[in-house]
């Protein structure tokens, strides 16, 4: 994953680094550019499907219709996963944040199908669709006008930008890729970061112009550390672990369940039932990728008793099982961010004497290093929720039990059946429901 070397570093040379900062910056602002047109545009059909369409109709977007879009939705998802080119790439389930290179033929299908998911208020964010959409151009556009410069590179430039554009900063970035190339060989570490971070900083200051919303909300500050609060943080952070783990191993249960339909148009159509089925138990702050809805739930905090929270992370929790076990394409971090901070408002009606803040970003943070399993991300998301800088020192404290509590479990990921190799001669086997052909 190295650039050129000098002989005395081992890494790249300032000229080199300098001179590849610019690409590198372009490229951030192309990657937040194409995240603002996908939202926009997601936006756009979510306003006439759930506004539009329903004022016009005189009906309730509330109830019944609820069932209704969601199953369109998934009706649809399933149909561009059936016909589109690339069947709109591979599963979400079986992916990870980043993930090797897609041929430039799955982009328009994969773009489609995630807009439909976000517009019809599926419980999955953009994040990996859009960094897999990124990445596959910038590889590209890599070996086409500057071919010595490594895929893995590439790689690091388009998912560093994207995830600064998700995030609105380049911190989370500079922390989520420092454990991916600390154990690069040879160079300093923050030479291997230098484009990565100069990609995530043009591509988050890219969305602040686009007025896109921020990440941070509206929570009273901390104030000053308590030593109680480092106890009984760690409760809220180990409890929301636990919910998470159950998530987690029903993960592969749900999936495995929806796939026995075999069917591409029938698995998200059946997916999309049963989250119109969530979506009208739940209301809509259960549904859509969670970030909008954050803000609905911090806006008056007093409003959700311990039953109503409880439910609400209940509702959000299975909607987001069955979202990425129906073969809908999206990222699971934003619905967790969200299951976070309903988890951790719980903790603090149950512990009155625990911060509001504090409570939520402990909440994050428990449920962060499930789903993502990286400690520094959660880290990143349990201080900007809140948007409060006091919150560090504590949740660089109380990560640490919840990391233990995970440190030996399997990822929240979907590794799907290997698949048997036949002779040549004999005819072969159809591809599993969703995968992609060719």
């Amino acid at each position: 994953m190295s650039l050129a070397r000098t002989p005395d570093e081992g890494g790249a040379s300032p000229q080199q680094l300098l001179v590849l900062a610019i690409p590198a910056i372009l490229l951030g602002a192309f990657a937040a550019l194409l995240l603002w047109a996908l939202e926009q545009l997601a936006d756009l059909l979510s306003g006439v499907l759930w506004t539009t369409l329903p004022g016009a109709l005189g009906v309730d977007p509330s109830g019944w219709w609820i069932i209704l879009i969601l199953t369109l939705t998934g009706l649809a998802v399933g149909i561009g996963l059936r016909y589109l080119p690339g069947h709109g790439g591979p599963d979400s389930a079986t992916t990870e944040l980043i993930s090797p290179p897609l041929k430039l033929r799955v982009l328009p299908g994969l773009a489609v199908v995630t807009v439909l998911s976000l517009a019809g208020g599926v419980s999955l964010g953009p994040e990996n669709p859009i960094i897999a959409i990124n990445v596959a151009i910038v590889v590209a556009v890599f070996a086409r006008f500057i071919p010595k410069i490594p895929t893995q590179i590439a790689v690091l430039i388009a998912s560093a930008a994207t995830v600064g554009a998700l995030f609105g900063t380049p911190v989370a970035a500079a922390l989520l890729f420092t454990g991916i190339v600390a154990t690069a060989k040879g160079g300093s570490l923050w030479d291997k970061l230098f484009l990565p971070v100069a990609a995530a900083g043009a591509g988050a200051v890219t969305m602040h112009l686009l007025g896109a919303p921020p990440l941070s909300f509206d929570i009273p500050a901390y104030g000053s550390p308590q030593a109680i609060d480092l106890l009984t943080g760690a409760v809220v952070a180990c409890a929301a672990v636990g919910i998470a783990l159950i998530a987690l191993f029903l993960f592969p249960i749900f999936w495995r369940t929806l796939h026995a339909l075999r069917h591409p148009i029938l698995i998200p159509l059946v997916g999309g039932f049963l989250l119109g089925i969530l979506g009208f138990i739940g209301g809509p702050i259960t549904m859509f990728k969670g970030l909008t809805q954050i803000g609905d739930l911090l806006q008056d905090p007093g409003a959700y008793d311990a039953a109503q929270l409880a439910g609400i992370a209940g509702i959000k929790i299975l909607a987001l099982l069955v979202a990425a076990s129906a073969l809908f394409r999206g990222g699971r971090i934003f619905p967790a961010t969200f299951i976070g901070v309903a988890l951790g408002m719980l903790g603090h009606v149950l512990i009155p004497g625990l911060p509001l803040g504090l409570a939520v970003a402990c909440g994050i943070v428990g449920v962060i290093v499930v789903i993502a399993r990286d400690g520094w991300l959660a880290i990143f998301l349990g201080v900007a929720i809140p948007n409060d800088i006091s919150l560090l020192p504590m949740l660089c404290i109380i990560v640490l039990p919840a990391w233990l509590l995970v440190s030996r479990m399997p990822a929240f990921q979907i590794v799907p059946p290997a698949v048997q190799t036949e002779p040549v001669a004999a005819k072969p086997a159809d591809p599993p429901a969703g995968s992609v052909a060719g």
